[in-house]
């Protein structure tokens, strides 16, 4: 399912900070973070089932992540996986306008989600079951499995210690943005969403950290881009809520055309 925290212009040091989970399946075969091959330079964890990814980075700066949108109303058993679009959109070789439009003619080959995309310097939003384009403005933004910013208890949870967290460090720990992301606080009863899942499973899925014998987070990225175009992506997998360590991390600079 995913959840991710975006930082836009908030920081003194790191205009884009992106905090994010992957939540999914234990079961599902997956690959760590890796530079993988081929003709374009793409740092991304793979999914190993679909071939796709659910959030990766070029080495030109060039950002792709995902979100499901958890409506079981509208899920189509024979619907492409959504993590191909991860990968098409950071293996493109055309402007950003047409990838929108095949973004909206595909609209409905894919069950509901949420692709965040864009370069470091200017990201979006697509969502598919409203086939709307909604640019990241300067500030705060909490995208889960439903529309950008919908105040879901784990998302404004998530939005408003990173905001309180930039807002008195100098520095970046990322210990503490860990932190953020390891938070398993279920939410109340009464603020649970209704998506039509079953109650026990809307309190499962209501933690910013996931986890439940058979699905759970399985994964942490913290993606900082400071002034200087300096990246900083480093990523903790877990094993059934537990640390797998040493996390994986990278390190490089974006050239700029």
């Amino acid at each position: 399912m995913c959840i991710i925290f975006v930082a836009v212009e908030q920081h003194q040091n790191y205009p884009l900070i992106i905090a994010a989970n992957r939540d999914e399946f234990y079961q599902r075969p997956t690959q760590p973070s890796h530079w993988w091959d081929g003709p374009e330079a793409i740092l991304a964890g793979k999914d190993l089932q679909a071939g796709g990814s659910w959030m990766g980075i070029h080495r030109n700066g060039d950002i792709a992540a995902l979100t499901n949108i958890r409506n079981p109303a509208r899920e189509q058993t024979q619907a492409r996986s959504r993590g191909e679009l991860v990968v098409n959109y950071l293996n493109r070789n055309t402007s950003e306008v047409p990838f929108e439009q095949q973004l909206s003619d595909s609209r409905e080959a894919y069950n509901g989600y949420n692709l965040l995309y864009g370069n470091v310097t200017r990201l979006q939003v697509y969502n598919n079951h409203t086939d709307r384009f909604t640019p990241l403005a300067a500030g705060f933004h909490g995208l889960s499995n439903s529309a950008l910013n919908t105040p879901w208890p784990k998302v404004r949870r998530g939005v408003t210690r990173l905001q309180e967290y930039i807002s008195s460090a100098t520095t970046l720990d990322y210990a503490a943005l860990f932190n953020l992301l390891q938070d398993n606080t279920p939410a109340e009863q009464h603020e649970l969403p209704d998506t039509g899942v079953p109650l026990d499973w809307e309190q499962r899925l209501s933690s910013i950290f996931i986890t439940s014998p058979e699905y759970g987070t399985r994964s942490s990225t913290l993606l900082l881009v400071n002034h200087r175009y300096e990246v900083t992506w480093i990523e903790q997998e877990y094993d059934h809520g537990k640390e797998v360590l040493p996390p994986h991390e990278f390190h490089w600079k974006i050239v700029q055309e």
